[in-house]
């Protein structure tokens, strides 16, 4: 057998060694040495590749479908049994959109969704132990008590008397959140051709100003003509950064200097709106505390005003809200919903969070759809 090439390696290793300062006589097996640690280390990068490979999406066979549930009678009330056994079927999303999503949320999944499958796969039917297990995972995930309580309360209705296996008290229990997932209300909308105009809200930090930008760089995209209002006149540098998100999507920008009156800002905002035939406009608004009366009156001071130059304006007020804050998103998402209407919640840094309950929570003690997270 020839062996030349592995002599040749040998020696060079020997030679490299050498250059190091180890002695001769150690070289031989120095040089072994590294040889069986150069073959290890490829040996497992192989075998790493190999995994990442069959990890793809795609890779393996069984991908799972989306969620698409069937309409729910309003938040609180229990699911119709009849179309239980279809409430978590539906079309697949599309592989990158599905893909991404399960990258993102992998804390959430992580958590949450292995918390599940390991009660499940745990008890063999329905019994008052499951239930206690099942309200700690839901309230510990952020669901929230009055959610939770209507969770167990409705699959206690629906099994009562009956003997079902844990696989159908899942199912079941899928069905009874996806129906609270779904959107209360279609979104508001302006006549077919006319400006649409929508507010956004939030407390600071959450978020608002980067959700206008890639809001805008989305509408833009479907040949929108869009402008976007710098009404956060308070934040140092708020207005500037919004200018750059502006200019990523291509959006036109109206802003005031720092420290003027955000009404000012709506009013010249919607008129160059109009003037300019633009499809959209996004306002900015600054960040408060929901707690803060006055500031909340003056949120309702603006939607005066857009309401004065254009009926039916803001036709959406979207509320930003910061998904690892937990229940204190539920609470902000009461009080900003009760000083101005809110359509929507746009959740953000859900990726950063384990607790992904708050989602269902929203949607179901507020009705109030969660349209962006």
């Amino acid at each position: 057998m020839n062996i030349t090439w592995l002599d040749q390696l040998l020696q060079t290793l020997q030679a490299l060694l050498a250059g190091f300062g180890v002695p001769e006589a150690s070289r031989p097996v120095g040089a072994l040495m590294l040889l069986y640690l150069f073959v290890t280390l490829a040996a497992l990068i192989f075998v790493v590749c190999l995994w990442r490979i069959s990890r793809r999406p795609g890779a393996a066979p069984g991908r799972r479908e989306a969620a698409a549930p069937s309409p729910s009678s309003p938040a609180g009330a229990c699911a119709d049994s009849e179309m239980a056994a279809t409430a978590v079927a539906g079309a697949p999303l599309a592989d990158t959109v599905l893909d991404r999503l399960r990258a993102g949320l992998g804390k959430t999944r992580a958590s949450l969704v292995t918390r599940l499958d390991g009660l499940f796969r745990e008890h063999s039917g329905f019994s008052r132990e499951l239930m206690d297990e099942l309200e700690e995972i839901l309230i510990t995930s952020d669901f929230g008590m009055p959610t939770t309580a209507a969770l167990i309360a409705c699959l206690q209705e629906r099994f009562s008397g009956a003997d079902p296996t844990s696989a159908e008290v899942y199912q079941a229990l899928k069905y009874e959140v996806a129906g609270r997932l779904r959107q209360i209300d279609a979104p508001g909308t302006s006549p077919e051709g006319s400006l649409q105009v929508i507010m956004v809200v939030g407390v600071n930090g959450v978020g608002k100003t980067t959700t206008i930008g890639k809001l805008a760089s989305r509408f833009v995209s479907e040949g929108k003509k869009v402008l976007l209002g710098a009404g956060d006149t308070f934040r140092a540098a708020a207005a500037d950064q919004l200018d750059i998100w502006s200019k990523r999507a291509g959006a036109d920008l109206v802003r005031h200097s720092e420290g003027g009156d955000p009404a000012a800002v709506a009013y010249d905002a919607i008129k160059a709106a109009i003037g300019r035939k633009s499809d959209i406009l996004i306002l900015d608004t600054a960040g408060r505390l929901h707690t803060k009366a006055n500031l909340m009156e003056e949120l309702k001071k603006i939607r005066r005003v857009l309401g004065r130059e254009l009926a039916g304006a803001p036709h959406q007020t979207l509320l930003v809200v910061d998904a690892t804050t937990g229940q204190n998103a539920l609470a902000q998402a009461r009080l900003f919903s009760e000083a101005v209407a809110i359509d929507g919640i746009v959740l953000t840094k859900l990726d950063g969070t384990a607790k992904g309950g708050i989602v269902v929570a929203i949607s179901s003690d507020l009705q109030i759809p969660v349209r962006y997270i």
